[in-house]
């Protein structure tokens, strides 16, 4: 009597469900590696005895690498499949983890956290695609928004984690990473399927883009970030020389056969649209917690643990929202739930701007955090479905790195963007007071500059947040975007 055949894991499972597993750990695993440094930057700044825009560097060198990779990497997940290069993005990522704890070298620590970027863009720029090639489209809502809900869960986690892990010494903020990392390593090479089908891996490889957009992008960042912190005299040749790297950049990708950047995309005005609209709410949602670090720990005094803790009303209302919201997606136009997000996600901004103080009382300010949460949690998965929902299966791995590059210019931006405005408001010795987190003694009348700057700098935010409250109200239904010949040329 024949033996009947041993059932696969695959077998017993849908795949889509593991296919969801394992982007749902590489979201958690990627914005708590982001909350837990976070908090420690205060310790950071005192422990490593840098500087403050050598700190920041620390911080950005992920953010800054992650951007200049993900759109190379939507396009050879298109190519060569999404597995490898998922599983690569885990590997790297938890090998540079292991890295950064084992130095105390401030430019080697920016290098390895650079390399961590590498492994975050791997990971960001396939999650999305990945998902939507596993699930029908109407149950893509609930999928992305399943994989939100989990960013909102590391984002609660993380600087509650991170300002424990601190007080064993901050080395321990990049070395939880590596059991989380090798479980997802190891889980995505077991699971992952390559559903999509590929386009001609002998597609020549963009250099010049490559080489203008990286140099462009990274230039423009350090040109940002040193006038922003330290002094703008001696800045201007990274500005104008980025500036003139990202437009050569954007003209070559109208004239290569391959290009990183499918300009092509951009035609339907939907999809550009939408697009604007991440940009800004990116920019307008990582400012939010980079912020209040610094006003819990700084201005007010508070130890990392209990600022972690504080922190949590945003993600919590994004953990709340996104998985309704992905559900919602999947059963009304989704259109409605980003322009609700974004109304009140501006709506909380305007109310940080307006109410905030040293005397502030903490449930005001977590009311209005929780609010931001609840917004972006609205906003997210939505944006994401409709964006993702929109092309061809075979241009999806680079919508996905265009949506992330965008999410991650956001993220640089907005550090730089509210970091400069805040210094600018802030006495130099003040400043390095407050940023390490030793100005608890400080009398209120000395913090006042930096109070002033902080309310300044939400204000700009909410700005921002409204424009892209306005884009959300005027974007035309979005068509799907097929394929053309020309992509396998």
């Amino acid at each position: 009597m024949s033996q009947p055949a041993k059932r696969t894991l695959h077998d017993r499972f849908s795949y889509k469900w593991l296919a969801l597993s394992v982007t749902s750990l590489g979201a958690l695993m990627a914005s708590m590696n982001s909350g837990t440094l976070v908090i420690a930057l205060p310790t950071l700044l005192r422990d490593l005895h840098t500087t403050l825009l050598s700190l920041i560097w620390i911080l950005l060198a992920y953010n800054v690498t992650q951007t200049v990779f993900v759109l190379n990497v939507g396009r050879l997940s298109d190519m060569v499949g999404r597995k490898k290069l998922f599983v690569l993005g885990f590997g790297v990522f938890t090998l540079a983890s292991l890295l950064a704890g084992l130095t105390s070298n401030v430019p080697l620590l920016i290098a390895i956290r650079a390399l961590q970027g590498v492994g975050g863009a791997f990971l960001i720029a396939n999650s999305s695609a990945i998902v939507t090639d596993a699930f029908p489209r109407e149950e893509l809502g609930f999928a992305i928004g399943t994989n939100q809900m989990m960013v909102a869960v590391g984002a609660i986690l993380g600087p509650i984690v991170g300002g424990a892990l601190t007080a064993l010494g901050w080395q321990w903020v990049f070395w939880f990473n590596v059991p989380l990392g090798l479980i997802g390593t190891l889980w995505a090479a077991f699971v992952l399927r390559d559903l999509a089908v590929k386009k001609d891996a002998k597609d020549r490889f963009d250099v010049w883009g490559n080489l203008t957009y990286a140099a462009g992008f990274a230039l423009l960042m350090i040109g940002l970030s040193e006038g922003g912190i330290q002094s703008w005299s001696g800045v201007t040749p990274y500005l104008v020389i980025g500036v003139a790297a990202l437009a050569l950049f954007v003209v070559t990708q109208g004239r290569v056969k391959a290009p990183m950047l499918d300009l092509r995309l951009f035609k339907d005005a939907a999809f550009s649209i939408n697009n604007a609209t991440v940009f800004l709410n990116a920019v307008a949602r990582m400012a939010l917690t980079f912020l209040f670090v610094f006003y819990f720990q700084g201005a007010k005094g508070i130890d990392a643990v209990l600022a972690g803790i504080m922190l949590g009303p945003v993600a919590l209302g994004l953990l709340v929202a996104s998985p309704i919201a992905g559900r919602l997606a999947d059963r009304m136009n989704p259109l409605r739930l980003i322009q609700w997000g974004l109304v009140l996600g501006t709506l909380a901004l305007a109310g940080l701007a307006e109410v905030l103080s040293l005397n502030t009382p903490y449930w005001l300010i977590a009311a209005m955090m929780l609010l931001a949460g609840v917004g972006n949690g609205l906003f997210n998965s939505p944006n994401s479905s409709l964006i993702m929902g929109s092309v061809a299966p075979d241009r999806r791995g680079v919508a996905a790195g265009i949506r992330s590059l965008l999410m991650s210019v956001g993220g640089v931006i907005a550090i730089i963007f509210t970091l400069s405005i805040v210094v600018s408001e802030v006495p130099r010795n003040v400043m390095l007071q407050v940023f390490s987190g030793l100005s608890s003694n400080l009398p209120a009348a000395t913090l006042t500059p930096f109070i002033d700057g902080l309310k300044l700098a939400f204000w700009l935010l909410t700005g921002l947040s409204a424009l892209s409250a306005v884009l959300a109200f005027i974007v035309p239904v979005p068509r799907r975007i097929e394929a053309t010949s020309q992509a396998a040329d």
